[in-house]
């Protein structure tokens, strides 16, 4: 059996996984089985993501996250240079 070789994601991959997860609110759970993390690492990348202003995080509807203009512009631009990247290999 020929074993296979992963790469790590990157910080850029895992935030985009999370905003793309996060665009039409969602909570902790499902971020954490759509982006593949644990709820640790989740905190850890929210924490981070809500001080850039990429998500907001509600305090009075069960806590769902929402990916903001800003993080659909970071997603715009993320996508935009893996396809030009990956067009030039």
């Amino acid at each position: 059996m020929m074993g296979r070789t992963y790469q790590r994601r990157s910080n850029l991959e895992i935030i985009a996984e999370i905003l793309k997860v996060a665009r039409r609110g969602a909570r902790k759970t499902r971020i954490v089985y759509g982006a593949n993390l644990n709820f640790k690492m989740l905190g850890d990348y929210l924490r981070r993501l809500e001080k850039a202003g990429l998500v907001t995080i509600s305090k009075d509807d069960g806590g769902i996250i929402k990916t903001t203009r800003k993080g659909y512009e970071f997603l715009r631009r993320f996508y935009g240079l893996k396809e030009l990247y990956l067009k030039n290999l």
